[in-house]
């Protein structure tokens, strides 16, 4: 029997949780593969997604800095990773190079696994205009949110970045979303203001109506200030390990040929 291989790519990659994540579901369902971290640099790219299939691996998972790198050098690319100009999951599949990515996918399958009765139209509040914040907003519009509001520490990036969805999403200043969360359902931190050596997201909460969800792609801590605020108020919370979790489905599915479940044992095994 052929032993299945995938992995992931990045510089750096020790950090990755994907191999302990991976490594848990072939494990769980007794599947005879590996899932293994490969360190690339920029300059090796190229070669290495020649290399990859030739040592018979069946699709990679990737992460910074190669994400809008990998969608250029694929043969192939989904709607979705094309609706963001990047890809997180590759598959190999006879020499073909095919692009995906599922961040978009893994946001939404979080926020309906934490918060299930939530308003899918309910206009979102995003904060940041990185590459995360493209491909939350992309998933949110095709999920039929009704409004996305889009605020920035930078306001040219946030202008920039809105320009991408002509008349679908607003720009408000950085300093006004606090007030502006006031006639939102969904608040959305894409930036790492709140993570682990990183300065804090400075955002007061007065503003929020209880029945927001505030949801952060940010998952060390798991915990951030922000979901903590408001948790003490009252409205359901939803932390960004998830995302990372349901993000990998549809690569594992592609490469090992099983539909993995997302619970919390996988949360606990990442975790550990």
């Amino acid at each position: 029997m052929t032993i299945r291989l995938a992995g992931v790519i990045g510089d750096p990659i020790s950090h990755s949780r994907s191999p302990r994540l991976h490594g848990h579901w072939l494990q769980r369902y007794g599947i005879d593969g590996q899932y293994i971290p490969l360190h690339v640099r920029p300059a090796d790219l190229r070669a290495s997604l020649e290399l990859l299939p030739r040592l018979g691996l069946s699709g990679i998972n990737v992460t910074l800095p190669h994400k809008e790198a990998v969608f250029e050098l694929a043969h192939t690319t989904t709607e979705r990773a094309k609706a963001v100009g990047s890809a997180n999951t590759l598959t190999f599949v006879d020499g073909q190079i095919h692009a995906d990515n599922t961040d978009g996918y893994g946001f939404l399958a979080n926020l309906d696994q934490g918060a299930a009765t939530r308003d899918r139209a309910a206009p979102a509040l995003v904060l940041g205009a990185g590459g995360a914040a493209r491909g939350v907003i992309a998933a949110l519009l095709q999920d039929g949110t009704d409004r996305v509001t889009l605020t920035n520490r930078t306001a040219a990036r946030a202008e920039t970045l809105a320009s991408q969805f002509p008349d679908r999403v607003q720009v408000v200043p950085w300093d006004q979303a606090e007030h502006a969360v006031a006639d939102h359902g969904l608040l959305v931190n894409t930036t790492s203001l709140g993570m682990v050596g990183q300065p804090p997201l400075q955002m007061s909460l007065d503003h929020l109506p209880p029945e927001t969800i505030v949801t952060d792609i940010v998952y060390t801590p798991l915990e951030t200030p922000l979901l903590a605020s408001a948790r003490a108020r009252g409205n359901v919370v939803v932390d960004g390990l998830g995302m990372l979790l349901h993000q990998a489905v549809p690569g594992f599915e592609a490469w090992f040929g099983r539909t993995p479940t997302v619970d919390s044992d996988l949360r606990a095994a990442v975790l550990a």
